[in-house]
């Protein structure tokens, strides 16, 4: 049974943030002709992120022995039961959420689309309510733990956000 949920959490993540909402985005872009600048800018930062993302789950299932799938405070697979400090969650509370928005990103550049624009901010929105949400979670969790890490680890962005 917890195998089936931690292959449903990441084929449900898989789906939704690598092809549904990209695809979106696309469509959504109307008849786009980037250039091979835009392709190759999107290939890196798709490579980029997409990596990044990739890390912090691995990290994440060796060593919290979890999984990032918990949506609005809903543990849709099993939770880590320890806090991820080291690793890429060194680089930022969240990089499994900068790599999508560095691919996302990388979507946009290579549509030119103020449409894909709008698709981005609004995922942005409600992932900001998300992130919001589990860190309140993560505070009663593990307590002092986390909020030392809260002080000294940037929720998004590194060294700015």
């Amino acid at each position: 049974m917890k195998n089936a949920r931690n292959i449903a959490g990441y084929f449900i993540g898989f789906v939704l943030f690598m092809i549904l909402i990209p695809l979106l985005m696309w469509k959504i872009s109307g008849d786009i002709e980037p250039s091979s600048m835009q392709i190759m800018c999107l290939i890196v930062m798709a490579m980029i992120g997409i990596s990044l993302s990739i890390w912090s789950i691995v990290y994440m299932k060796n060593e919290g022995n979890g999984n990032p799938l918990d949506a609005f405070n809903h543990e849709v697979a099993p939770r880590t039961n320890t806090l991820m400090k080291d690793g890429p969650y060194r680089i930022c509370r969240n990089p499994m959420l900068l790599g999508v928005f560095i691919f996302y990103i990388g979507l946009i550049i290579c549509f030119m689309s103020w449409k894909a624009i709008l698709v981005f901010i609004f995922y942005f929105a409600v992932m900001m309510i998300q992130v919001n949400s589990e860190e309140k979670r993560l505070e009663q969790d593990f307590g002092e733990e986390y909020r030392k890490y809260r002080e000294n680890t940037n929720k998004l962005i590194p060294f700015i956000w």
